[in-house]
């Protein structure tokens, strides 16, 4: 399959948040407990936002706009050793996509108010798909290497290391 067969991505909007630079932000939503933003749906999209508001939480998915271009092997912000990017979610990434799970508090003629927002302010958002719990695979999960520090991502921040 070629590049070309998927066509190109533009934003659908863009997240707004409290975070003007990388470093220090929150890691993954976990740690932005009670961090609120907004997401500036465009024009011609809010149509797509009809029964969103019956959903708690929502999935965000971004462009790491400002990050330039990718290591193999990475050492992430939440471990000392390196390990394959595709094991981490570091934002230095081939195809350089964040996710996250937000709190949908409200929304209002094409602005969603949302909490627990872990993303610098001003990054384009690409889709929005409602979070459902049952969609989930039920059982046990493991956490490969990040076993040992996963409890704290609460108070992980991100440094320069992927600057």
């Amino acid at each position: 399959m070629s590049d070309a067969a998927f066509g190109e991505m533009r934003p659908i909007g863009v997240i707004r948040s409290p975070f003007k630079g990388l470093k220090g932000m929150p890691i993954q939503p976990a740690g932005a407990d009670g961090v609120v933003g907004t997401i500036e749906v465009y024009p011609e999209f809010v149509e797509g936002l009809l029964d969103l508001d019956g959903f708690s939480h929502i999935i965000l998915l971004y462009a790491f706009s400002e990050s330039k271009g990718y290591d193999a092997v990475v050492t992430p912000f939440m471990d000392a050793a390196p390990h394959g990017v595709f094991a981490t979610r570091a934002p230095r990434r081939p195809n350089p996509i964040g996710l996250s799970v937000v709190r949908l508090m409200s929304m209002d003629e094409g602005v969603l108010h949302i909490e627990n927002v872990d993303v610098l302010d001003g990054t384009p958002l690409l889709d929005i798909k409602p979070h459902v719990p049952k969609f989930i695979p039920d059982g046990p999960v493991r956490v490969g290497w990040l076993a040992p520090a996963h409890d704290s991502v609460v108070q992980r921040r991100s440094d320069d290391r992927f600057l």
